[in-house]
Formats: C-alpha cells, structure tokens, sequence
C-alpha cells in the first residue's frame, strides 16, 4: 500500500503524541519492572497481523530480530496456542492482546483477566495494554492512511 495522506505532515501533533507513547514504553522495556523489549515486540507483531498491517509487520518482525528475537518464533507466531515454544507469560500477553484488539467480537471476561493478571503486575498490565493500545492506534494510522510498505529500517524512528 502507498501513502494516501502523510500524517507525519498533516498532524504532527498527534504523530507526537503518539511517539511519546512509544518513548515511555522504550523506557520501561527490560526494566526491572517493566516488560521484556522481546515481549513487547511479538505483541505488536501480533496486533499487527489481526489488524493486517503489513508495514508494522514489517516494522515489528525486523524489530523482533534486532532484539535477539528467532526466526522459529516469528513464523508461528500467528499460531501461538499450538506452537510450544511461546513462555507463559508470552502467552499471557499475546491473550490479553488479542482480546483487547478483538473487542467489538469478544468480551473482556474475569476468567481471561485472572489469567492473564497471574504472569503481570498491576503495572505491567497497566504498560502492556497500554502497549496493546499504542499498536492498535499505529495500525489504524497505516492501514487507513497508508505507509510504505517494506521501507522500514530498524532505528529509523528512535
């Protein structure tokens, strides 16, 4: 997909705004705690993929790599439940992130949140759905507004 209107140009403050999201979030990654940079990383490879964002694939899996993230697990990935190689936590996460993308097909049950609430804390939750949101709003950006797909190069918006 080719850019259709240049959000960087067009509202910067918003595009701002959104890279401060993106700051506090780099801030927290592996800190003692915060959420692991390689967790933070499938998550949004992961919204990506529902959301069908080829540029933030892109951006995500390159950024996956970069952090020491294997090939094997980029690929199965959007078959997380069946794929052994995936930690609990990781599994957590890529559960809370899938609901919170999905909202208008599921619910936000207790049962899914006591689970997912037994591999974070009150903060991490509070950082990972943030994260969840972050990505959530990038992929609306790119894929109604468009991006250049393929373009992306690990550190271009640090």
């Amino acid at each position: 997909m080719s850019l259709r209107v240049n959000y960087y140009q067009q509202a910067p403050g918003a595009v701002q705004a959104m890279m401060a999201l993106e700051k506090y979030l780099a801030t927290i990654a592996d800190q003692p705690q915060g959420l692991p940079k390689t967790l933070l990383e499938l998550v949004k490879m992961r919204v990506s993929q529902l959301n069908r964002c080829a540029f933030c694939v892109d951006m995500h899996s390159k950024d996956s790599r970069a952090a020491g993230e294997t090939e094997q697990r980029l690929y199965l990935l959007s078959a997380w439940r069946e794929s052994p190689c995936y930690t609990e936590q990781e599994r957590a996460a890529l559960q809370w992130a899938e609901v919170l993308t999905n909202l208008s097909q599921t619910e936000v049950s207790d049962a899914c949140y006591h689970e997912v609430k037994q591999c974070f804390s009150d903060k991490q939750m509070a950082d990972l759905t943030l994260a969840i949101n972050a990505i959530n709003g990038w992929n609306r950006f790119c894929v109604g507004l468009g991006a250049e797909v393929g373009s992306y190069q690990v550190g271009q918006f640090d």
